[in-house]
């Protein structure tokens, strides 16, 4: 068997989709015979432009292991713009077209959080003739209408959804990254048969767990969040305020990088804030390290419709070190949280006053929280996710 594997982020590139993407390829090593291979065809690291010129050097643009090839295409450089992102897919997709030209596969796989890699997929599966499977990891046409001005999203929503429908109508098999997702797709695709498989904890993060409990009282306590800072984000909306209010109870320090880091910095400057440090993206031993230095750990999504319905990623990352959690979240990522995650505090998006009261609710304790990492490791959940994906050839030759 041959498997064409669209990813736009690979390691060691920062981005849950890149984790994601390298966890299933090792889990589709493990399923295959000898004799299969897999195809990987990705960017070279760009996910953040304060890190990806390092993250580039020493990292070859084309690797050949044991059943696996890797072709990392080089992209213009870019930042968060609509225009800017275009280019870099328009840059992919001509590369990913010309890679896989004058090949044979058996199937395609495409992950994708902004629609136009699972399209990319699309179409290469009807070029190629062989069967598609992908991988959801937002909704990019729900979003549309909360991240762009309404002159722009009444345009666009149509002409995406119509792509949407166009790309998973290709697909033998979909998965969706959060079970809230389904509100959205079932409507939509009535008699679509969708599976669930959710992001996870990673073994970095497992062995990084804590084995007892401690607890600190000293203030200030140290929050953490580390991450993309965009729009969907929000952190210009909440830190500013949020740290000013606990002043002399906590210190900030956002790690990341994001189209509203320049609004988030801006921000901080007007509410003269003391008491937060924003740094630039790490690689991800210091960046557990630095979760590990930490009292609690944060997160915040704007408050858009459209986050409701999403899980993120880095909810696990948190969840397996024990740390207190505070998390600006609603809808199902909220409902998540309250069933599977203790020590954590919930508040609505951008409520200071909510935020500020969920903080001082918090237990400065570090305890193990073993129940939800024997539930959630990644490992485990892709393996299963690789016979799921596998079975799509056998489903093909049924239909």
């Amino acid at each position: 068997m041959r498997i064409l594997f669209l990813s736009f982020y690979y390691p060691p590139d920062l981005s849950a989709g890149s984790f994601r993407a390298s966890s299933l390829v090792k889990a589709l090593l493990e399923r295959l015979p000898e004799t299969a291979h897999i195809e990987v065809i990705t960017t070279s690291p760009n996910r953040y432009l304060s890190f990806s010129q390092a993250a580039k050097d020493g990292v070859p643009a084309y690797e050949q292991h044991p059943g696996l090839t890797i072709h990392r295409v080089a992209l213009p450089e870019h930042q968060s713009g609509m225009r800017d992102q275009s280019r870099a897919f328009y840059a992919y997709a001509r590369e990913a077209l010309r890679i896989s030209r004058g090949h044979s596969y058996d199937m395609v796989y495409a992950t994708s959080s902004r629609l136009m890699t699972a399209s990319l997929g699309a179409w290469l599966s009807r070029r190629l003739k062989a069967p598609l499977y992908l991988d959801i990891r937002d909704i990019f046409v729900d979003t549309l209408k909360d991240v762009l001005p309404s002159r722009v999203s009444w345009l666009a929503k149509p002409i995406f959804g119509r792509i949407e429908k166009w790309t998973l109508r290709q697909a033998k098999g979909v998965n969706l990254v959060s079970e809230g997702f389904l509100e959205y797709f079932e409507p939509r695709y009535p008699g679509r048969r969708f599976s669930l498989y959710t992001n996870g904890i990673d073994e970095e993060f497992l062995r990084a767990a804590p084995i007892t409990t401690s607890c600190r009282e000293q203030k200030p306590l140290s929050v953490v969040y580390a991450g993309n800072m965009g729009e969907g984000q929000g952190l210009h909306e909440i830190v500013p305020e949020l740290a000013k209010r606990l002043e002399g109870r906590a210190h900030f320090i956002l790690i990341g990088d994001g189209g509203r880091r320049p609004h988030l910095e801006a921000a901080l400057a007007k509410a003269h804030c003391t008491n937060v440090e924003v740094r630039d993206p790490v690689p991800r031993d210091q960046l557990i390290k630095l979760y590990q230095q930490a009292d609690v750990l944060f997160l915040h999504l704007n408050d858009y419709p459209a986050f409701r319905k999403v899980l993120p990623s880095k909810l696990f990352e948190y969840g397996a070190l024990g740390k207190p959690i505070l998390a600006g979240v609603s809808g199902y990522a909220a409902r998540f949280i309250e069933k599977h995650l203790d020590n954590a505090q919930v508040f609505p998006p951008c409520d200071v006053d909510r935020g500020e009261s969920a903080f001082t609710a918090l237990s400065p304790e570090t305890a193990p929280r073993e129940t939800f990492t024997r539930s959630f490791a990644r490992h485990n959940i892709m393996l299963e996710m690789a016979q799921d994906v596998l079975a799509v050839k056998t489903r093909e030759k049924v239909s």
